[in-house]
């Protein structure tokens, strides 16, 4: 087969880290990519958009999920290379599990084939563990710097000849059938794959039924006397007084961040989010915080995000849509961390020839 009749025309819509990262890899494989997205690329509104995002390999109980983000991860590692920057903090990941759970979870990670190391919560003196709970640490994970992958992609793309970037180009709709996305302007535009990957506002575009979730996020900087301690400090959830808590510490220009599910909540749009005061979730996140003596931290800031999460199973969905139009909705830290295994299956799929 030629190379003229392999290379085929990909429309992605959407800047964040699925977005562009396909875009990457679709135009390794030497097909010719259009970047779509609403605003700037990267898109600082984009749900990808952050200082940085957990990575970690082992999933209780689920051995094929585990092989999967064993898999993600790895391809990081090539990214970083291939973007020409330091991508990945390993500063490796502990999470928080009660005492009598803790030896057969370890057994599981081992038969995983993934490090791990017991330790005790005073070894770990900043983070607040539920009572009676121990943490597992793997040491082979760690944080990617959400923010720098955005930028590093956004300027290889950029250089990339086989490439168009399109910023401030809103879609309004598109045909799953034919495959075409219709721009605001009203401009067509045609591909042999369409991948839409606009986060929470997907579902305004193509049948792909989810659930919208908002979330409240504090930005923390900590007191001197910790500070130290925070620069080598792991990643950490299962954590707080409810043990729904996580932690991302700083380094790298990042700030300390935590969440916690307790103040996850299902919204019916993105539209009211300016209008909502995060000042009661603010205060029941710091009712759960997930580290120790928070009244001694500088608060930076305190926002809200939205995800998206697939109405059936609940968890991230790559989804065909349409003969040669695919979705991806935007779902928290695990969308970022396996984003390279979404653009791994579009171009896979490209190998299908035209449809």
């Amino acid at each position: 087969m030629s190379a003229a009749i392999a290379t085929r025309r990909v429309v992605v819509v959407g800047a964040g880290v699925t977005g562009l990262l396909t875009a990457v890899e679709c135009a390794l494989a030497g097909h010719r990519v259009t970047v779509l997205d609403r605003g700037p690329v990267p898109n600082p509104e984009s749900s990808s958009f952050d200082q940085h995002r957990v990575i970690r390999n082992f999933s209780p109980n689920d051995p094929a999920e585990t092989r999967r983000r064993a898999a993600a991860h790895h391809r990081w590692l090539e990214l970083e290379a291939l973007l020409g920057t330091r991508i990945l903090r390993r500063v490796g990941v502990v999470t928080a599990w009660p005492r009598e759970e803790l030896p057969a979870v370890a057994a599981a990670a081992a038969e995983a084939g993934v490090a791990v190391e017991r330790v005790a919560p005073e070894r770990l003196p900043h983070l607040e563990f539920p009572a009676d709970s121990a943490g597992l640490w793997e040491a082979g994970a760690g944080v990617l710097l959400a923010e720098r992958v955005l930028h590093a992609a956004a300027r290889w793309l950029h250089r990339h000849p086989a490439v168009t970037l399109r910023p401030y180009t809103p879609v309004t709709g598109v045909e799953t059938d034919s495959a075409k996305v219709e721009l605001a302007g009203g401009e067509t535009l045609g591909g042999d794959l369409v991948l839409v990957a606009a986060g929470p506002w997907a579902r305004d575009l193509v049948e792909h039924p989810v659930v919208l979730h908002r979330q409240t996020v504090m930005y923390l900087r900590p007191p001197d006397n910790a500070a130290r301690w925070w620069d080598n400090a792991p990643a950490a959830g299962g954590l707080g007084p409810d043990g729904r808590g996580w932690v991302v510490p700083p380094g790298e220009g990042t700030l300390l961040k935590i969440s916690s599910d307790a103040v996850c909540r299902t919204v019916a749009t993105t539209a009211d989010c300016e209008d909502e005061s995060q000042l009661p979730w603010s205060e029941l996140l710091a009712q759960t915080a997930p580290v120790t003596h928070l009244h001694r931290y500088t608060v930076e800031a305190v926002t809200a995000c939205h995800y998206a999460s697939d109405a059936e199973t609940g968890g991230a969905q790559l989804a065909r849509v349409g003969p040669a139009v695919w979705s991806r909705p935007a779902c928290g830290g695990s969308g970022f961390s396996q984003a390279p295994l979404v653009a791994g299956v579009i171009v896979e799929a490209l190998k299908e020839g035209p449809v």
